[in-house]
């Protein structure tokens, strides 16, 4: 990338900066310092609102560049990502949405306490919201370091920590100050940034070929080197019957670990009303699968029109592919409107990073400190209030992520979000769903059934080829490798399933069938919810 490239992207990305930062500040002018407010924006934001924030913390840079980059390589292989994604947040809609924001209150142990003994619910359910918001902040870090690489044209550490760096003060900047309510504002501008920057890029492309969808999938084919098999499975995940059983883990794991991410569950809480919560996640719907939709012709438009060998020179990942397309459709290499483009999408590359981080962060405090602190505070020691812990939390959260992110800038990007994902879908989504529908759930049970999820979704990859045992490990050197897939899910989700049944059935302690009555009535009608 020439030095025009540079300039005009990092103008565009400090702008952004600079409004995001405007943002928080007048919303910081404005706040009460109530709970209510910095967990849930004082549940002021109207659904078609609540819908874009939603849909601007869902769409991530990984989608964004990651998914497109795989269809540019991969071809009908890479485009399972979007479907998986767009299935996902069909799940959501249809098991937790509304179920969720009449049970809860701020985060997702407030769902699952509200009929169960508080405090051991609580630390798991913390535990595991900190465990799965950490893994999936390190993953848009490192996203965020190889980004800045690329926009500096090179491949320079330093550049990649302080970006890292930058990153983290940012977004412990955007928490503690402005809450959840600058950090949704901060959600809707990106969402609007990233969809304009998508169907502009769309569009172009199809303008390119004439409309002709056809046109653009024989051409795709074409240029990526495979032909015909370049439209048929097989290519990426069809090698061995390992390679396929990976790809059934890692789509099950993303498939079901959208319901259980703490940063889009709390989403549903900036609501004032479960009707509002639904009709929320609609509007996210249609800006969700528009966007999936989107990425499909981005990435055969960059085979087609960049080719999937040229793409896989830049980015062995096939990441810059989007960026390339771009510039190609801009007139290519030197010429103006490839500049602006280029620009334009890596800023919104950096304004996805940047909006989804904070989010991310956000939700982590919220558990330490409304859920952790609040369990472990010893009776008759200083009390400190919720919200000056959550923000303490957020710095906190903000230096280890920091810290993590510099440590794992080698490690692949997709496998730390699909990692953050099985372990999301193992711990807590069994236990969500228990709590929602399973009348005689126990304390017992889901304490369980979140150790139970959690502990083997961690301990399978330490043992699986992604740390050790083959030349692409983290440690290439080591081979204490016993488990044959990168994936977790396959097996972590189900044993989570497992282990909530057999520790509900094994218990002593009855179920509360009041409180379950309770619970179902606040559940299906919003009677009592906050």
């Amino acid at each position: 990338m020439n030095g025009n490239h540079q300039t005009l992207a990092l103008l565009l990305f400090s702008a952004f900066i600079a409004v995001t930062l405007a943002i928080t500040t007048w919303v910081s002018r404005n706040r009460h310092g109530t709970a209510e407010e910095f967990y849930a924006g004082g549940r002021l934001f109207s659904p078609m609102e609540n819908g874009f924030a939603i849909a601007g913390d869902y769409m991530s840079a990984a989608s964004f560049l990651g998914i497109s980059g795989l269809i540019a390589l991969f071809g009908y292989d890479g485009m399972l990502y979007s479907v998986g994604f767009l299935v996902a947040w069909l799940v959501v809609l249809l098991l937790v949405a509304e179920l969720v924001r009449n049970c809860g209150r701020f985060t997702l142990a407030d769902v699952i306490a509200a009929r169960m003994a508080q405090r051991p619910v609580r630390i798991a359910a913390g535990a595991s919201s900190v465990t799965v918001s950490v893994l999936y902040l390190v993953a848009q870090m490192v996203g965020a370091g190889s980004l800045v690489a690329l926009l500096l044209g090179g491949t320079s550490g330093a550049a990649r920590s302080w970006t890292v760096i930058g990153v983290g003060a940012l977004m412990v900047i955007y928490v503690s100050l402005g809450g959840m309510r600058a950090t949704t504002w901060i959600q809707i501008v990106k969402a609007v940034l990233l969809m304009v920057g998508a169907v502009v890029l769309t569009v172009l492309v199809l303008v390119r070929f004439h409309g002709d969808f056809n046109a653009l999938l024989n051409s795709a084919a074409e240029r990526s080197g495979h032909g015909r098999r370049f439209l048929s499975p097989g290519l990426r995940y069809g090698g061995t019957w390992t390679a396929r059983i990976d790809f059934i883990s890692l789509g099950l794991a993303l498939v079901l670990g959208t319901a259980g991410l703490p940063h889009i569950l709390s989403r549903f809480y900036t609501v004032p009303t479960a009707r509002a919560a639904r009709r929320s996640v609609v509007w996210s719907i249609g800006l969700i699968g528009s966007f999936y939709l989107m990425t499909i012709a981005l990435g055969f438009g960059a085979a087609a029109l960049v080719g999937s060998a040229e793409a896989r020179a830049s980015n062995s990942a096939g990441n810059t592919a989007v960026p390339l397309l771009a510039l190609e459709l801009g007139g290519g290499e030197g010429s103006t409107g490839g500049t602006i483009l280029f620009a334009v999408v890596a800023a919104v590359a950096f304004a996805t990073i940047l909006a989804v981080v904070a989010g991310i962060t956000l939700a982590s405090s919220a558990s330490v400190a409304h859920d952790l602190y609040a369990s472990f505070r010893r009776p008759g020691s200083k009390q400190y209030s919720e919200v000056a812990v959550a923000r303490v939390a957020a710095a906190g959260i903000g230096v280890a992520a920091i810290g993590l992110g510099l440590v794992a800038q080698d490690l692949n990007v997709a496998f730390l979000v699909g990692l953050a994902f099985a372990v999301a879908a193992s711990a807590n989504l069994p236990v969500l769903l228990y709590s929602l529908f399973w009348r005689n759930f126990t304390t017992c049970g889901a304490v369980w059934s979140v150790y139970g999820g959690l502990i083997p979704a961690v301990l399978l990859v330490l043992l699986s080829p992604v740390v050790s045992g083959s030349p692409n490990s983290l440690f290439s050197g080591a081979d204490f490798q016993l488990f044959p897939l990168e994936n977790p899910g396959l097996v972590s989700i189900p044993l989570g399933f497992l282990a909530g049944w057999v520790g509900t059935v094994t218990s002593t302690e009855p179920p509360d069938a009041a409180k379950h009555a309770e619970t179902e009535v606040r559940a299906l009608t919003g009677a009592g919810a906050v």
